[in-house]
């Protein structure tokens, strides 16, 4: 039976440069039509942490040596990256299309979502973004740019930005449309340009701050009325005591049974927790939908069921 299916790329599936991107994205491509192939209406979401702080880079880079040029605002940073992995990944997806013999138009589309400016994200930026640092470095940038960094597991320090929960996406409709109309669509890059409405008139204005992807995904699928939100990520299953001679597969779990799971400790906040959380907030406010988390070479499987862990409500 075809679905709709909103999917997540893990950070593992698009590499550390354009040119690694555009390899890994190959594979991708042949994953994603296969679940194309069996009729299954595909949205795709991906992120976007170490492009946006390489670009912010460039820019900063740019802006600040002999040759001048303008400096290149957060929010619009963002939105070069949802374009250029937008690019990659929807030309790898035509050529495999292609390959196939399969007639099927594929779309990025560049897209906003809404964030509350009260949200308490703002005062305490945990999102890390852009490439590792000595303490040394990082405290000379902290000094010249007044960034914020942290010690990231032990790889060195990493400019952090605010990370607040995504509330609306404003192009929904237009994603809806599209997916409807039995076309691929890449959208909610990055979790998407973080925007606010600005108090006179709720004009739109993008802030400095990163999305996390799973959260904005599960939004989407939502927004999108979507039969399985599928986060995709470098492991098999979701493992109680992961990495350890205890550790433990999970095929299938209640919401209610994740939730006691987190409060015992058992997600690490940097990887498998926000993804927990994800799957939880699309479960619990769709009707008899599931989500699934599993590695991206077994996406088909796990689609079927047959791999990953599954989360539905009861």
């Amino acid at each position: 039976m075809s679905k709709k299916i909103v999917i997540a790329l893990g950070g593992n599936a698009l590499g550390k440069n354009p040119s690694e991107q555009l390899s890994l994205l190959e594979s991708v491509a042949k994953i994603i039509v296969d679940l194309v192939k069996d009729g299954n209406k595909i949205v795709l979401t991906h992120g976007n942490g170490p492009q946006v702080g390489q670009i912010l880079l460039a820019m900063d880079y740019s802006a600040n040596g002999d040759v001048k040029t303008p400096s290149m605002p957060f929010p619009e940073c963002g939105s070069m990256s949802q374009g250029y992995i937008g690019y990659q990944l929807q030309q790898c997806l035509q050529d495999e299309l292609e390959r196939q013999k399969i007639v099927k138009n594929c779309a990025t589309l560049i897209t906003q979502v809404l964030v509350d400016p009260k949200d308490s994200a703002f005062q305490n930026p945990t999102k890390p973004i852009g490439m590792f640092y000595s303490k040394e470095e990082a405290m000379k940038i902290e000094d010249e740019k007044g960034y914020q960094f942290v010690e990231d597991s032990g790889r060195g320090y990493r400019r952090v930005v605010p990370s607040p929960k995504p509330i609306d996406i404003i192009e929904k409709d237009v994603i809806r449309q599209l997916v409807d109309n039995d076309n691929i669509v890449i959208a909610v890059g990055g979790g998407g340009i973080p925007v606010i409405k600005t108090d006179k008139i709720e004009l739109l204005e993008g802030v400095e701050a990163v999305i996390d992807k799973d959260r904005s995904a599960a939004l989407l699928a939502r927004e999108i009325d979507a039969d399985v939100l599928l986060i995709l990520t470098a492991v098999d299953k979701v493992y109680l005591n992961y990495n350890t001679e205890n550790q433990v597969a999970l095929n299938e779990i209640t919401v209610d049974e994740a939730i006691g799971y987190i409060r015992d400790g058992h997600f690490a906040k940097g990887s498998m927790l926000p993804k927990i959380e994800a799957c939880i907030d699309f479960v619990q406010n769709s009707d008899n939908k599931q989500a699934i988390i599993g590695s991206l070479e077994n996406a088909s499987a796990a689609i079927k069921y047959e791999s990953g862990t599954v989360i539905k409500r009861r």
